[in-house]
């Protein structure tokens, strides 16, 4: 089970703590009622025991299919539409995954950015293979993911008839309308469902992340048994559980002008966890002038570019180190009979106990700095762990939300650059407002 430590952390006081009993019991029934603001996204409170069976073992099928007949699959989506699928199979096999897995397909996630150079690489990539597409969008419009569609579909047509094509293309969308629903029901695709009630940030657990996921032949029944469980706990152990607590932490390090949190893992494979985490909190938390800005980092290699401004720079943050427990792997160091580098002190240490003695240290030296660190620990790396610690991040997203007094699933700020956008291309309606624009950038040099 993830568990919390942050009795050594000095800023916060039990009175801190106390301060906000008030905002997490409101929290709390909020979230167990799915009565509160933006109730209409909270699908995923319930998911890990209330999902669709005939439809998850649709997509194990599908994941099957994919495996016996691709050596590549493409994932196109933005946001929530692919970082949760990619933080998982990193998270589960490294960034490596491509070189290591011999008995899945390599997966390139595509269409979450406008760059041709890395498209156009990736579609090298693919030459002579045997390719899967999985394409993830509520709507179909989402512009970077559909443009990155349209190109990927274009190359597919020039290599497979339109009847291979039905069996390589996989849409996860809408389950009852949208652009994509409608192309996908036109030419036969099979299609898996964004639930209405559970948004992007929220959806790794749903068909978004779970297709890709099985693909890379990782145990999405582990997953889902691991978030179930720690669903279980949390709302058995009441106001006092872990994630909670987390929720409270956050807030109060907010209060006292942290606004800004880093989180720390000590495993490379973590990176894009990281990326998600930034997504979940960053998206729920940053809206009417509040919340706090979410980065991460690997340590120890971040220790070397980030690490002097987190010991000794601007006292305006604190740091969340991800921890695990279990080590997956085990390789020692070797003796040297000429030591040059007077490590022979290290012989038969494992990296492992070498890398938690760095987070120790790390701690202490961050303390001695006046930053201050919550820990949060999971066992190792496998579904089942990494399913409760999704559901432990959900939950604290979601009630150190309430507590901050924002909606945490909605995102009303990230449409102001799509309508900029959208008017600059050129779209049809748009006239006045890219005329606007292009004023306002003739002013700045910037056109």
């Amino acid at each position: 089970m993830v568990k919390l430590r942050y009795a050594h952390i000095k800023s916060i006081t039990e009175e801190d703590l106390a301060a906000l009993k008030a905002p997490l019991e409101a929290a709390d029934g909020k979230i167990r009622n799915k009565n509160g603001e933006g109730a209409e996204y909270t699908g995923w409170i319930d998911l890990p025991v209330n999902y669709d069976r005939d439809e998850f073992n649709r997509i194990k099928a599908a994941a099957e299919l994919i495996r016996s007949n691709s050596d590549v699959l493409l994932v196109v989506g933005i946001g929530g539409s692919y970082l949760g699928a990619r933080a998982v199979i990193e998270f589960l096999y490294s960034a490596y995954y491509n070189q290591i897995k011999k008995d899945a397909p390599e997966i390139y996630f595509i269409g979450n950015s406008f760059s041709g150079d890395e498209l156009t690489q990736v579609l090298s990539l693919c030459e002579g293979k045997r390719i899967s597409v999985n394409v993830v969008s509520k709507s179909g419009t989402t512009t970077e993911s559909a443009v990155a569609f349209r190109l990927v579909r274009s190359y597919l047509e020039k290599r497979y008839t339109g009847e291979e094509l039905k069996r390589r293309i996989f849409a996860t969308t809408d389950k009852r309308a949208g652009a994509l629903k409608e192309l996908a029901d036109k030419e036969g695709y099979e299609c898996f469902v964004i639930p209405d009630d559970i948004g992007g940030r929220f959806s790794v657990l749903t068909a978004v992340g779970l297709l890709p996921i099985a693909a890379s032949g990782a145990d999405i029944d582990a997953l889902m048994a691991g978030a179930a469980a720690c669903r279980e706990h949390l709302f058995a152990e009441g106001l006092g559980n872990a994630a909670y607590t987390y929720a409270l932490l956050r807030n109060a390090f907010l209060q006292k002008g942290r606004t800004v949190e880093v989180l720390a893992s000590y495993e490379p494979s973590f990176r894009y966890m990281g990326e998600w985490f930034k997504q979940l909190f960053g998206e729920s938390e940053g809206k009417d002038k509040k919340g706090i800005f979410p980065s991460s980092v690997i340590f120890s290699s971040d220790l070397h570019s980030l690490g002097q401004f987190i010991q000794d720079g601007n006292p305006i943050l604190f740091e969340t180190v991800c921890r695990q427990v279990s080590a997956s792997e085990e390789i020692a160091v070797p003796f040297d009979e000429q030591d040059t580098d007077n490590l022979n002190y290290l012989e038969g240490v494992s990296l492992n106990a070498i890398n938690n003695k760095a987070l120790l240290g790390t701690l202490l030296a961050h303390a001695d700095g006046g930053t201050d660190s919550i820990i949060v620990e999971y066992e190792g790396k496998n579904e089942f762990s990494l399913g409760e610690l999704i559901y432990f991040m959900f939950i604290s997203c979601a009630a150190s939300g309430y507590i901050l007094g924002v909606n945490p699933f909605d995102q009303p700020g990230v449409e102001a650059y799509k309508k900029n956008m959208f008017a600059l291309l050129g779209k049809p309606g748009s006239e006045k407002k890219r005329a606007e624009l292009e004023n306002r950038l003739n002013l700045l040099m910037l056109k």
